[in-house]
């Protein structure tokens, strides 16, 4: 029976919760041979939260090969993730046996893809008026709803939640000088008007006619927040939950990642800014070993090339405040507790988009010319028919009275791309996973012999290499934390026979890649042979006898052998 053909992935829109589990068991169905789907945990709501297990299972169990984790959406409006770990599935299945790499990466990798974390989040975000919260649906840090304040929604009933402008004296925002739909901040001195308060579209609850503030979202959990990484109480880190993996989403991802230590690399896909992010968060540079830094920075080199996205280090280039840190998130928690690669990739930049160059992500929402004001609106007119910022009209607010609702809709065109963006977004960012991949530690036979040495006796030698870029160790980081022992060895012996010398399991040592080699073979240039391990048996046993052997690392995979006893031929 033929198999199902591999479904398309729809990106004319963002799939619901049914539609993304229906295309995981499409894939599954298609391509019984490379994808399995498991279940990590299951989210606050109760929905299942799936990953799927992606290697040619033909050549060996996921466990025993080098994996590369790739997740997203754990915040609940950065839907394009989904679609992104999606895209990654497809064409590894899709180019199976017509890519080279997409081949071997099968043949010798595992990807461990959860395309959406927060399944409860996304749906809320998906519905037919969406309501923005910032990651579970769970209430935090209270459960009761809030009394007062302007609460934000669609007051129009058109689908969409953007901004209100209030003509008022005080207000810090006037029309741009060469575009009346636009605002700008007034001049610190100015006066004569016209000026606006500028609020977000929505209800004041409780209004007593004067004063408005904005009203707490009751769901008040950020996932990003609660990994065990320099993890920080509320008082801290806003967002962080009341402990570490307090939250199921996280404790499912935290469990399933360090269950498996063949995890080498972790990615995971948010939305906005169009940048590759790095560790720390915490602290700089200069704290991290020198080669985990300089392997960060290769490897981010290559992402850039594949991509386009710039890499930033998130301490000195991705901080709200230059003051302040963010805690418990991922990719620190993958690098500092793993000792393995931690990205955080932003999609999306549609500044970038619009033609402005070299945007700094957190900088330009405080601070860009007007000019880049009119350029984005222009993008929007153009590109987007209008949909990216819409005109401003009248509205009779139910607390304010007269106001106008229009300006950016920013779930629309910021938070992930227009779906007719999506694909060429998306796209490239599957190479680089691949590539990543491919240059993880991989542990491969070199030799395997059984020597006889007369008498039934016989000295047995298993010599395995790293084929991998990377060390099998992945980062010092790792060794620092002692997360990860070396190459392993066992040998188990036929009926009737013993072992001489040796043990029946030792661990040799870690085996470099070549990942640190210097730049030119100069004279005092060496390749010592750090990249193999030799173990080594004398065992007594019956003439035709077999011996098996295996050598494994946690992270580099596993090797056999099986040797045939046998006396030297005098012919």
């Amino acid at each position: 029976m033929s198999q199902p053909p591999l479904p398309d992935l729809p990106y004319d829109h963002y799939l619901s919760y049914q539609e993304l589990i229906d295309l995981l068991h499409a894939f599954a169905t298609a391509r019984p041979d490379l994808v399995r789907l498991e279940m990590a945990g299951r989210s606050h709501e109760g929905r299942d939260i799936h990953v799927a297990i992606v290697t040619r299972f033909a050549t060996g169990p996921d466990s025993e090969k080098p994996a590369i984790w790739v997740d997203g959406n754990i915040h609940a409006t950065e839907v394009s993730p989904t679609t992104a770990c999606l895209a990654l599935i497809r064409k590894l299945l899709a180019e199976d046996g017509q890519n080279p790499d997409v081949s071997h990466a099968l043949d010798t990798r595992v990807f461990y893809v959860c395309p959406r974390v927060n399944p409860d989040g996304a749906e809320v975000f998906l519905c037919d008026r969406p309501r923005y919260i910032r990651s579970s649906t769970r209430p935090y840090p209270w459960d009761e709803d809030p009394v007062a304040g302007l609460r934000r929604e669609d007051v129009d009933g058109d689908g969409r939640v953007l901004s209100m402008r209030i003509p008022d004296p005080n207000g810090a925002w006037k029309p741009h000088p060469e575009e009346p739909r636009l605002l700008v901040r007034r001049d610190p001195y100015e006066t004569g008007g016209p000026y606006y308060r500028l609020l977000p579209e929505g209800v004041i609850e409780n209004y007593d006619g004067v004063t408005i503030t904005l009203q707490r979202i009751k769901e008040g959990l950020d996932l990003n927040r609660n990994f065990p990484a320099h993890w920080r109480q509320e008082h801290e880190q806003v967002g962080a939950g009341p402990f570490p993996t307090s939250e199921p989403e996280v404790r499912a991802v935290v469990a399933f990642i360090a269950g498996r230590p063949n995890i080498t690399a972790g990615i995971t896909f948010h939305t906005y800014s169009g940048v590759l992010l790095r560790p720390y968060g915490t602290q700089p540079d200069e704290e991290m070993p020198a080669e985990d830094l300089w392997t960060y920075q290769k490897i981010g080199e290559k992402g850039t090339a594949l991509t386009g996205y710039p890499v930033l280090n998130v301490f000195k280039d991705f901080k709200y405040h230059p003051k302040e840190v963010i805690t418990g998130v991922f990719d620190d928690w993958l690098y500092d507790h793993l000792g393995i690669f931690g990205w955080t990739t932003e999609l999306w930049s549609p500044q970038r988009q619009a033609g402005i160059a070299d945007v700094k992500p957190i900088e330009w929402f405080r601070e860009h010319p007007a000019s880049d004001d009119l350029t984005m609106l222009r993008w929007s007119d153009e590109k987007l028919d209008g949909r990216g910022h819409i005109d401003w009209r009248p509205f009779d607010h139910p607390q304010l009275g007269p106001v106008e609702i229009g300006g950016w809709d920013s779930l629309y065109a910021f938070r992930n791309p227009p779906p007719q963006f999506l694909e060429a977004e998306v796209a490239p960012h599957a190479d680089w996973l691949i590539w990543h991949a491919l240059i993880s530690p991989r542990l491969e036979l070199f030799q395997a012999e059984a020597l006889p040495l007369g008498e039934g006796v016989y000295r047995v030698r298993l010599v395995v290499q790293n084929t991998g870029w990377l060390p099998s160790y992945v980062t010092k980081k790792a060794l620092e934390r002692k997360v990860t022992r070396g190459v392993v060895a066992e040998i188990t012996l036929p009926v009737g026979a013993e072992l001489v010398t040796g043990a029946l399991r030792e661990e040799g040592a870690q085996l470099e890649g070549r990942a640190y080699k210097p730049a030119g073979g100069f004279g005092w240039t060496a390749d010592p042979t750090t990249d193999r391990a030799k173990f080594e048996w004398v065992v007594r046993a019956p003439h035709g006898g077999e011996v098996q052997l295996v050598a494994k690392h946690d992270r580099a995979g596993v090797v056999r052998a099986s040797l045939t006893l046998a006396a030297v031929s005098h012919s």
